[in-house]
């Protein structure tokens, strides 16, 4: 149960930390941090996150990376459900924190609100196929920085800054195609609120990393095999 408040805090915290940027700050006219912040704001949660709950949960925060993790032979299954379970429940507490806050601003319009999305609801117009390859290959990078950071012989101390910075590369390469996910729970988070077309379009950033984070545990493992005993 700790492992699992854990996640739902850590999740939680990522989705409003990364979500929360897009939503309250990008677009402020004078102080806007832009994309490049937004990007940097996903990575700095999953590093403080890395840091807090590492010890405790592994600081997975996303269905994807679970279940990566035991594909590589580095996650027991029989906590894969709930973590994922917790995660998703983290995550839209999450966006709910972040409805409130930004709710409470006058004339306030819930518009896209950080959702996920292709073709029309992609912010560079980018196509299905397009959002499909990005979230798949970027997912698949992801796991496999985690797994190597992780990894027994790699250096110790460092894999939350690896973590941290390799998603805020991804979300600079992806976040004109996609508004970038590689995380189920994140997408899911936003879609809830946003209804309409983002839960239309909730399957492909559910299929697209769970594909790319299944792919780098088999490729992982083959390389480095390191089983959970």
């Amino acid at each position: 149960m700790k492992k699992l408040v854990a996640e739902f805090i850590g999740t939680l915290w990522l989705v409003l930390g990364g979500c929360g940027s897009a939503v309250l700050a990008a677009g402020f006219p004078e102080l806007g941090i832009g994309f490049v912040g937004v990007a940097l704001a996903f990575g700095l949660t999953v590093i403080t996150m890395a840091y807090a709950i590492g010890h405790i949960s592994g600081c997975h925060l996303n269905p994807a990376v679970s279940i990566g993790l035991w594909v590589g032979g580095r996650f027991d299954g029989k906590e894969l459900v709930p973590y994922i379970i917790a995660q998703v429940l983290g995550g839209i507490a999450g966006a709910g924190i972040l409805y409130v806050i930004a709710s409470g601003q006058p004339g306030f319009e819930l518009g896209g609100f950080a959702a996920n999305g292709y073709g029309e609801h992609s912010p560079g117009g980018y196509s299905m196929m397009a959002a499909l390859v990005c979230e798949l290959v970027m997912t698949f990078i992801f796991l496999f920085v985690i797994l190597g950071s992780t990894y027994t012989k790699a250096p110790g101390g460092f894999a939350g800054v690896a973590i941290g910075l390799c998603l805020t590369l991804i979300h600079l390469i992806s976040i004109p195609v996609t508004n970038t996910s590689v995380n189920p729970a994140r997408s899911t988070s936003q879609a809830l609120f946003v209804g309409d077309w983002a839960l239309g379009e909730l399957w492909l950033f559910w299929a697209a990393p769970i594909a790319g984070a299944v792919l780098a545990g088999l490729v992982y493992k083959a390389l480095s095999p390191e089983i959970v005993e």
